[in-house]
């Protein structure tokens, strides 16, 4: 079973990118690079070669679906895993994302000293799913 390391995280919200990055680093132990839109993750993932995308749903430009999309068409990402940040806590709007193909959904708020078990969980279910 593969160990996650590598978090690609993107969020065009300065502070979440900031809480995030803290919790999954100083909390999780995991190396994250971050991005402030889809556009730039996907040039940064090609230099990054994440493990795990961790994406918000929303954002201006391209969505977290849209930027999931992208990532997905480049070869050496087509199969890495996607969990998105969203604050529609509603069951349609995380059902409709893990329609594409994401291994879990994290509401916001999210609780910054569980988000790197929560990542940790929804990883470990999918590398024992494949």
């Amino acid at each position: 079973m593969a160990q996650l390391r590598k978090i690609l995280h993107v969020d065009d919200d300065e502070d979440t990118r900031a809480v995030t990055r803290l919790s999954l680093e100083l909390v999780g132990h995991f190396i994250v690079e971050q991005c402030a839109s889809g556009s730039a993750a996907v040039e940064t993932a090609k230099a990054f070669s994440p493990d795990l995308f961790l994406l918000d749903a929303m954002m201006p430009n391209m969505s977290g679906e849209e930027t999931l999309r992208e990532l997905h068409k480049v070869p050496e990402f087509a199969n890495t895993p996607a969990i998105f940040l969203t604050v529609k806590a509603e069951e349609t709007a995380i059902e409709g994302l893990m329609k594409t193909d994401a291994i879990d959904v994290i509401t916001k708020p999210f609780d910054p000293v569980e988000l790197g078990e929560q990542i940790t969980a929804a990883w470990d279910k999918f590398q024992k799913g494949s």
